[in-house]
C-alpha cells in the first residue's frame, strides 16, 4: 500500500471515530471475522516486482467488529497468531481465518466472500486480468518452500535435476538418489495451491508434477502428518511449519539448505513473497488496519521466529533472482 492510500485509510478510521466513538471492521458475506486499528505509514521497501511493501506503526486506535480472511496453507499460521494477538488488543473483534489454497482465497476476495485473500503468488497468476485488477496487493513478508521427507528416510540433500524426476516421476525408487531401496511415495499439491505454483517455478524449473502416482493435498498439516507417519514420503511446505518440528527432513537441494539466511542472500532460490489481498472500492479501512497491525513494528518482529522473512532483508541477488 501507498503511503498516500495509508493516509487516506487513516484519515478515514479518523472520522468514524470522531461520528461515532469506534471503529468497525467492516461487512463480509462470510461467517465470523475480524478486529482491527489503524497504522501511520512508516519506511518504504521496494519488491522484486517493482510494487512496494511498508513497515507500519500501528496506531492505539481501538475496534468492533468482523472480518475474514482465507487463502494460503502457507500464510495461515503468521494470519492467525497475528489475529489472535490483534483480538487480545481489540475485544470487542472477532476475526475468522480459514486455508483452502491462494487461488481460493484470491477468488473468495475477488467476489465479496471475505475481506481479505491470503496468496503465495500474485493475483494475476490465478486469476484472469480483470479481476487481478480490481484487487489491491499488500506484500506481507517472504516465505521459504522446503521439500521434506521422513526423518528416518536417510536422505538430506537432491540435486535439482533428482528433485524434478522425483516429483515427475522419472525416478520412482530411493535407491536412485542414495537412498533405501523403498518405493517413493509421492505428495503433491493441487493446481489451486500458490505453495505448488513457488515449488514448481523455482524449485523445479517449471515442470509438471506427476499426478498419477501421487496423493494430493492443500492442507499444510496434513502433508507434514504424512510424512510423519510415511518412511518413504516426500512433499513440501512452507518453512514456517518446520519450526521446531524435528519429525521430518528439510532437503537442501545442490548442497544448500532452506534456511532463511540462505533464502536472504540468493543462495537458496524457493521462496516468494506472502499476499494479503483486499478488494479496491469496497469498505477495507478495517481490514487495512488489521494488515498494518501484522506489518507494524510491535508485531512484525515475530516473523522471523515463526519461520518468515523480512522481505527488506532480501538481498539484490535474491530479488534479481525472482525477476
Amino acid at each position: 500500500m501507498t503511503r498516500e492510500k495509508v493516509l487516506r485509510a487513516a484519515a478515514l478510521v479518523i472520522t468514524g471515530i470522531m461520528a461515532a466513538g469506534a471503529v468497525g471492521c467492516g461487512s463480509s458475506t462470510s461467517s465470523t471475522s475480524s478486529t482491527t486499528t489503524t497504522a501511520a505509514a512508516g519506511s518504504t521497501t521496494t519488491t522484486a516486482s517493482g510494487s512496494t511493501t511498508t513497515t507500519k506503526a500501528a496506531s492505539t486506535t481501538k475496534v468492533s467488529g468482523q472480518i475474514t480472511a482465507a487463502g494460503s496453507s502457507a500464510l495461515l499460521p503468521l494470519v492467525q497468531d497475528a489475529a489472535d494477538a490483534f483480538m487480545a488488543e481489540n475485544p470487542d473483534c472477532v476475526i475468522s481465518v480459514n486455508g483452502g489454497g491462494s487461488g481460493q482465497g484470491l477468488k473468495q476476495v475477488s467476489d465479496g466472500a471475505v475481506n481479505i485473500g491470503n496468496s503465495d503468488v500474485f493475483a494475476e497468476e490465478k486469476l484472469d486480468a480483470t479481476a487481478a485488477a480490481e484487487l489491491e496487493d499488500h506484500q506481507v513478508c517472504t516465505v521459504t518452500m522446503a521439500a521434506i521427507v521422513n526423518k528416518d528416510l536417510g536422505v538430506t540433500n537432491l540435486t535439482t535435476d533428482q528433485l524434478v524426476k522425483i516429483f515427475t516421476g522419472e525416478i520412482t525408487n530411493w535407491s536412485e538418489v542414495g537412498g533405501p531401496d523403498e518405493s517413493i511415495m509421492l505428495i503433491t499439491r493441487p493446481s489451486s495451491s500458490g505453495t505448488r505454483a513457488l515449488f514448481k517455478e523455482y524449485a523445479l524449473g517449471g515442470a509438471e508434477e506427476s499426478s498419477s502416482s501421487a496423493l494430493e493435498t492443500d492442507d499444510s498439516g496434513t502433508l507434514l502428518q504424512n510424512v510423519e507417519d510415511n518412511k518413504n514420503a516426500i512433499g513440501y511446505v512452507a518453512r514456517s511449519y518446520l519450526v521446531n518440528n524435528s519429525d521430518v527432513q528439510a532437503v537442501s537441494i545442490d548442497g544448500t539448505a532452506p534456511t532463511l539466511e540462505n533464502t536472504y542472500s540468493g543462495a537458496y532460490n524457493v521462496w516468494g513473497y506472502e499476499h494479503m489481498y483486499t478488494k479496491k472500492g469496497a469498505d477495507n479501512t478495517a481490514a487495512e488496519a488489521f494488515i498494518n497491525y501484522m506489518m507494524g513494528d510491535s508485531y512484525s518482529s515475530k516473523l522471523e521466529s515463526m519461520g518468515y522473512g523480512v522481505s527488506s532483508k532480501m538481498s539484490q541477488t535474491a530479488i534479481d533472482a525472482h525477476k
